[in-house]
């Protein structure tokens, strides 16, 4: 059997953290801005390391399983 936590995961998070698609900070003229659809290099530096410590959280400390 195969562990699918990690992957279920991951994908998850990425969808849910993607700079511009629910909020984006920092944003362009504030701070967060919400569904603005466009990104930049200090957004998507903030979102990757909040995806690699969600990540490292939901993965390494909790230590989930789901066996399909």
């Amino acid at each position: 059997m195969r562990d699918w936590a990690p992957s279920i995961i991951a994908t998850a998070l990425f969808a849910l953290l993607c700079p511009g698609g629910v909020l984006q900070m920092p944003g362009r003229q504030r701070p967060v801005d919400l569904i603005n659809m466009k990104t930049s290099f200090p957004s998507m530096l903030v979102h990757a390391i909040i995806y690699f410590l969600l990540l490292m959280l939901f993965l390494v400390i909790l230590q989930p399983h789901l066996y399909i």
